[in-house]
């Protein structure tokens, strides 16, 4: 008898298992770009290991101060995910958590030209997961999110490139300076020595809201936006502008405000969502 309720009990123990994704949160990469050993995260679904398909992606990045654990730790992305996938709001997708917050903090490439972090992504970081985990890689199953600093990288990512991505979803998302002379004062080094044309086109380059402004509609469009800030998050002024573009040039999005601030407990709540969201642009629906 006692064999028997060993068994069933083991059973019931691999059924649970069978059930939950997996987290691996200290993966890395060498990258020339950044002459650097690059961490990543990354969140496999339930079946991962029993299937042989591929699977969406979504990639997920953090806000300043974090890094790619930041999602894993505090996020609670592999519970939320595995209950979203369980109730069925979700698809079964694979998350990727990329590092910016070692050598240099940010998702841009730097003024300076020696900090490219935006093509380490593009060029060597994207290949390299989507060559190693069975990823599908086509535009309409690649989403991106991310919160504060990783939502402006969300925005200026699928601003530049829409082709790559089917949606994205910045959560309380710092936009960018909000004029050239702030970027002056607080974004550049001292000392720094750079030509009117290269602050400008850089700033224009980094804001948000210029490239809603400057980019073609075409691509713009191509994209579902889902865009989330708190009405006491002290980052609510760009993100309310933004959407004020977005709804001047008729740019599809959808764009809530909920009660909470800058918090871990406001992005929490988001994630839901935002896999829902990113889950009905891979079903085309």
């Amino acid at each position: 008898m006692k064999i028997i309720q060993l068994f069933v009990l083991f059973s019931f123990v691999s059924s649970l298992q069978a059930q939950s994704g997996k987290v691996m949160d200290n993966l890395s990469m060498s990258s020339k770009i950044l002459d650097s050993e690059r961490k990543y995260a990354i969140y496999l679904p339930p079946d991962y290991e029993t299937s042989e398909r591929s699977y969406p992606v979504l990639y997920l990045l953090h806000g300043a101060g974090d890094d790619h654990t930041g999602w894993v730790q505090f996020g609670e992305v592999l519970r939320i995910t595995d209950e979203a996938i369980k109730d069925g709001s979700s698809t079964a997708m694979i998350i990727v958590m990329p590092d910016a917050n070692s050598g240099q903090r940010g998702y841009y490439n730097n003024i300076n030209g020696k900090w490219n972090y935006e093509d380490f992504f593009f060029e060597e970081f994207m290949p390299h997961v989507e060559g190693k985990f069975r990823i599908k890689q086509e535009k309409r199953y690649r989403a991106i999110a991310g919160l504060s600093m990783g939502g402006g990288g969300s925005f200026i990512y699928a601003l530049h490139r829409p082709d790559l991505f089917s949606s994205a979803c910045p959560l309380s998302a710092w936009v960018g300076f909000q004029t050239v002379e702030e970027f002056k004062q607080r974004g550049l080094e001292k000392d720094s020595n750079y030509t009117e044309e290269q602050i400008q086109s850089y700033f224009h380059k980094y804001n948000a809201i210029s490239q809603v402004d400057q980019k073609p509609l075409e691509g713009t469009k191509s994209v579902r936006w889902f865009i989330d800030c708190g009405d006491d998050d002290f980052l609510y002024e760009g993100n309310s502008l933004i959407h004020i573009s977005m709804k001047k040039k008729d740019i599809f999005h959808e764009y809530r405000v909920r009660n909470g601030g800058h918090s871990w407990t406001y992005w929490r709540e988001s994630l839901p969502v935002v896999l829902s969201f990113v889950s009905d642009t891979f079903h085309q629906r």
